[in-house]
């Protein structure tokens, strides 16, 4: 059979400067062997399958697979599925459009040509234990004193989240990725106007070791997590700009904006290839 297919660049309004996804259209008839296998095949960090909805709430129904396994959620995969979903004649019931998947319902935003997720709530928070903080310093290459802050960020890949001083410092990251082989964190530092500009109020890179990725180059459910750490403990403003993928030759943006309770997570999305696919 023939489907529709799309490769969608995530975050970035330049070429291939973000995170690729790749979407399967009218993927009903696909038993999960088979989306596992295309995923296996496609050896992204992400490949997404477009269903009918169950819920009569929902504009469509989305599985998302790496080349490992099915993921209940994902950032970059849930902007870059929408993007193909509207580019194949989807149209939403209301203004918001809603994702069904396997962490549930998904509001979306699609405005001043980005589309935003509504980021999940976290299923882990607080402080983490100083054998942990010790381990990610070690694995990192620096002292334990070089955090200036850290916690439990995790809406389902099981993040933490590690601030230092600067960018400079985040970019200056050589890990020791062998000795960290099942975590999965993010660090973020805040640019500096003066050296860094002012494109972007913080850098962060993505360590997903656990997770058969050494560094994600930009990963939104990361930043959905980490932005509601920041913005509740008031390290970070309501709205602002994040720069990933700097050192792995992309260009990724991700807006964070806290509208009333939510906070909301966009980018630019982008239909690189677009084609039929046989399986």
């Amino acid at each position: 059979m023939e489907y529709d297919f799309q490769q969608v660049d995530v975050f970035t309004s330049g070429k291939f400067k973000g995170n690729p996804v790749a979407v399967v259209a009218s993927a009903d008839h696909l038993s999960t062997e088979e989306m596992q296998s295309f995923a296996r095949w496609m050896n992204l960090s992400e490949t997404t399958f477009l269903l009918k909805p169950t819920s009569p709430d929902a504009d469509y129904r989305l599985r998302i697979f790496t080349p490992r396994a099915e993921l209940p959620f994902a950032g970059h995969p849930t902007l870059g599925s929408c993007h193909a979903w509207l580019q194949a004649g989807g149209r939403p019931k209301k203004s918001i459009i809603i994702q069904e998947c396997q962490a549930g319902l998904v509001p979306i935003r699609h405005e001043n040509d980005r589309l935003a997720f509504a980021a999940p709530p976290l299923i882990r928070s607080g402080d983490l234990d100083k054998d942990l903080l010790e381990k990610i310093a070690a694995g990192l290459r620096i002292p334990l004193s070089s955090i200036q802050a850290s916690a439990w960020v995790d809406n389902g890949p099981g993040w933490a989240g590690i601030m230092l001083k600067s960018r400079e410092e985040v970019l200056a990251l050589e890990p020791d990725y062998a000795s960290m082989p099942d975590l999965r964190f993010g660090v973020i530092g805040a640019w500096d106007s003066e050296k860094d500009g002012t494109d972007a109020e913080f850098e962060v890179r993505a360590f997903a070791m656990g997770l058969g990725v050494n560094e994600d180059p930009v990963c939104g459910s990361l930043n959905a997590s980490m932005a509601q750490w920041l913005i509740g403990s008031g390290l970070a403003p309501k709205s602002y700009i994040v720069s990933q993928g700097s050192l792995l030759g992309r260009d990724g943006r991700i807006y964070v904006d806290q509208i009333g309770d939510s906070i909301w997570i966009g980018g630019a999305t982008t239909s690189n290839i677009v084609g039929k696919l046989r399986l």
